[in-house]
């Protein structure tokens, strides 16, 4: 089974390096020097990976044959994509690969259906479920652990607990109203952390 690993970014420095957009958990496996990756456009690869560092934060990448600035900037946005075994499972039980989530069943914690999980986009600060309900309209949930609950692959399931206005925006408490709501109470607020990500 194959999986999507990296995109492709800009060129770095004159030498062939490339910087790379990582879309796997495991970059020290599959973006490994030495491993041969298929690519989306198909004519572009296989890639095979000379040498990788990271720079500034950013994972750098140089390919074999690939040794200039000119052949760095042909390869991008080209997708980087690696050969799975389909009962291969993260190390960390707290990770899953993609193929593991899709059609999951997404519900509430007491069991109130919401849709099924149809497409996975990885965004830089987090993953987003792409969830169609039942009446054909989606909605994007978070992949996070504070509305992702449970991911229950035995039962084929992920328990969300949404924040309101995640799956009906006419529920959304607006923050301005919601300080007037509190105020009065001592300073008391409602339990809502307006930091943290959604």
């Amino acid at each position: 089974m194959q999986l999507v690993v990296a995109r492709i970014g800009r060129a770095h420095g004159i030498k062939g390096e490339v910087t790379v957009e990582v879309r796997t958990d495991e970059p020290e496996l599959r973006l490994g020097p030495g491993a041969v990756l298929a690519t989306d456009p198909a004519g572009t690869g296989p890639l095979t990976i000379e040498t990788g560092r990271v720079h500034s934060g950013r994972l750098l990448l140089r390919f074999a044959g690939v040794h200039d600035r000119t052949g760095a900037e042909a390869l991008r946005n080209t997708l980087l994509i690696a050969e799975v075994d389909p009962d291969e499972l993260p190390e960390d039980p707290e990770e899953f690969y993609d193929h593991q989530l899709m059609d999951l069943d997404v519900v509430l914690a007491d069991g109130t259906e919401i849709g099924r999980i149809t497409e996975i986009t990885h965004l830089p600060s987090q993953d987003l479920f792409i969830v169609e309900r039942p009446d054909g309209s989606e909605v994007m949930i978070p992949f996070v652990e504070e509305i992702v609950t449970e991911i229950d692959l035995e039962e084929q399931r992920a328990v969300i607990t949404p924040p309101p206005g995640l799956l009906n925006e006419s529920e959304a408490v607006v923050a301005s109203s919601r300080d007037e709501e509190t105020e009065g109470e001592d300073g008391a607020t409602d339990g809502t952390d307006a930091g943290s990500k959604a």
